[in-house]
């Protein structure tokens, strides 16, 4: 019966002809984590903050609500209490929803300048490795030359 030829040997005289540098792959990847550190640093703040705006808010909310409670003795002093409670509440939403807006324009300017960052990084790891990658290259193909030539 016909046997199968075993490569193995083949395959291993070929791959050790044309080392493969995986440094460049464990670069890429401690580069990558440090950028989702940094980012998950980014919201992580962002939550923390914007925590802290809505927990600032709702305590406001509650302790104007503490007014409306009161007892009045005239009918129209409701209505004005609910009125200054209204204007309040609005006042206090507009101060609110802009503390919002400025957590998220520093996650924005934070994200940008981190993205512009990695391009920069990644680019010059690329550049590098290609760079690296093209003398490796030529070293094996000049060596491999030799090698047939004797």
């Amino acid at each position: 019966m016909a046997k199968t030829p075993d490569f193995t040997k083949t395959m291993q005289d070929m791959m050790a002809n044309f080392p493969i540098d995986t440094s460049s792959m464990q670069d890429a990847m401690k580069s990558q984590s440090a950028l989702g550190e940094r980012l998950a640093k980014v919201a992580l703040t962002a939550a923390e903050r914007s925590t802290e705006i809505s927990a600032q808010w709702a305590k406001d909310s509650i302790s104007r609500m503490g007014e409306l409670a009161v007892v009045k003795e005239e009918p129209s002093e409701y209505a004005k209490s609910f009125s200054d409670y209204a204007s309040a509440s609005a006042e206090v939403a507009a101060e609110h929803m802009a503390a919002f807006a400025e957590v998220a324009k520093k996650v924005q300017m934070d994200t940008v300048d981190l993205m512009l960052t990695a391009g920069k990084d990644m680019s010059s790891d690329v550049q590098k490795a290609a760079e690296k990658a093209t003398r490796e290259t030529q070293a094996a193909v000049k060596k491999a030359s030799s090698a047939a030539a004797k």
